[in-house]
């Protein structure tokens, strides 16, 4: 049966519209940092008409929407100023249990991930284990009906404010290191975890160390074959090669820079020439214009099934680029006249200030891990037929 994609879209703008409420929009069109609170609410009122997992087959729970709804949706979405969809639950280990886990994993963990009442974080990262995941130390022992956990992870999004953590520990050493790793679900409450936080120069609270010392977790928490977990981890990177959300959400600064300099430029009208800024702007409408014609033909290409070849990568090192680009405009405009006040105390109401935190934490996100390095990287070597 054909799907009509223009009904489909103009159901979307009708829902976004009237459900999103308008506190939750305001934050997003004020380009703040959107919080559990905003995510959750809104997770909750996308489950409640069905759509809480765009990307997720029906028998799990989803909506078993194709390639092109789900860029529909996240284009739509972005449009209205609605909140991302938050990506530990329903972007990383919902779809790994739904891959790897039990009927009774599923049964437990996924009703929670759709209704937002568990919120996820991600243990990977080790302090001395750089980009080299496989060389992870943290350990996990079996004792009986239970897995021992000992070690640290790092950088761990948002671990202050989670109800769960999924990480890879390291079950055995006899084998290569890739095959000595597994994959566990585990509750933060469990006594014996200690999160401690990570400032950043962005001063938002959203990285943390997370220590665990003989740490109990049940074994049916295990997720997959003992000493499998790389073949999860693996799942998780590449189970979606295309970003629709990247595209659709740089439309989204996009708009949100274009208005601060608007009224950035009325404020200081005769005191200061914002031409220049005005032109970058222009140049950015330009590349997000065709990033969404990349992603539209990308998109095609996934549904007929051709080859995307470097398209994907391209498709993340432009969103990188652009994003940087915008959120540097941003700082230009209020610059001069916030960045006296980033400093300011705690809890002080700093409306400007919002940008100069955006702009170092998208330059933090972007950057992380070598983003554009490696997507330059992988074109590159395509190219030459390395």
């Amino acid at each position: 049966m054909s799907i009509d994609y223009a009904g489909f879209r103009r159901e979307l703008e009708a829902f976004a519209r009237d459900a999103c409420l308008p506190e939750i929009r305001a934050v997003v069109a004020a380009g703040q940092k959107i919080t559990k609170r905003e995510y959750q609410a809104w997770q909750q009122i996308l489950n409640a008409r069905g759509w809480g997992a765009p990307s997720w087959p029906r028998e799990a729970g989803g909506t078993g929407w194709d390639i092109r709804q789900r860029l529909i949706f996240e284009e739509v979405m972005a449009e209205n100023d609605c909140p991302p969809l938050y990506h530990h639950g329903l972007g990383h280990i919902g779809p790994v249990i739904i891959r790897f886990g039990t009927p009774e994993q599923k049964a437990r963990f996924l009703p929670r991930i759709l209704d937002g009442s568990d919120w996820w974080c991600q243990g990977y990262s080790e302090p001395g284990s750089g980009s080299d995941l496989a060389s992870l130390s943290t350990s996990a022992r079996l004792e009986g009906g239970e897995w021992i956990v000992n070690g640290q992870k790092i950088w761990t999004s948002h671990a202050h404010e989670a109800s769960m953590i999924y990480m890879l520990v390291r079950t055995s050493k006899e084998a290569k290191k890739q095959e000595g790793i597994s994959l566990l679900l585990v509750p933060m409450d469990t006594p014996g975890i200690t999160v401690r936080p990570i400032k950043t120069i962005d001063g938002w609270h959203h990285l943390n160390e997370v220590f665990f010392d003989e740490v109990r977790v049940r074994a049916d928490n295990l997720v997959g074959e003992v000493g499998k977990g790389w073949t999860c981890a693996k799942f998780l990177l590449e189970r979606e090669r295309l970003p629709p959300a990247n595209v659709a959400r740089l439309e989204l600064m996009r708009r949100q820079v274009t208005r601060l300099v608007e009224d950035a430029s009325r404020a200081a009208a005769g005191r200061r020439d914002f031409s220049g800024l005005h032109h970058k702007l222009l140049l950015c409408e330009a590349d997000v214009k065709g990033a969404r014609v990349m992603m539209a033909e990308a998109t095609d290409d996934l549904i007929h099934q051709r080859p995307l070849g470097v398209q994907p990568s391209v498709i993340k090192m432009t969103c990188a680029d652009v994003a940087q680009r915008l959120t540097t405009i941003a700082l230009d405009a209020v610059g001069p006249d916030a960045a006296h006040r980033f400093l300011a105390e705690a809890g002080e109401d700093v409306p400007d200030a919002t940008w100069i935190q955006n702009y170092m934490f998208t330059r933090a996100r972007t950057i992380a891990g070598g983003t554009s390095e490696v997507q330059r990287n992988v074109v590159a070597n395509e190219l030459l037929g390395a």
